[in-house]
């Protein structure tokens, strides 16, 4: 079975976008985790509002993810 140039370079342009949307979040959730959780020892009221900031750093890797696959099966 022979592969063309042009899906290497889709395959590596999805990986590449999965692996930044996936560093993306870790680099986000570290900062906002440790910082979360000294709010939440101070303030337990406040768990709410912290569980939501930990929430937004997760759209980088769906948003990573869905445009991997998009790149993979050629949609656009």
């Amino acid at each position: 079975m022979a592969y063309d140039i042009g899906s290497a370079i889709l395959a590596l342009a999805a990986s590449i976008a999965i692996a930044g949307g996936l560093i993306g979040t870790g680099m986000a959730q570290s900062g906002i985790g440790a910082a979360g959780m000294g709010i939440i020892a101070e303030k337990q009221e406040k768990f709410g509002q912290v569980l939501f900031f930990f929430v937004i750093p997760e759209t980088l890797w769906i948003i990573g993810f869905v445009l991997g696959i998009i790149l993979l099966l050629h949609i656009l």
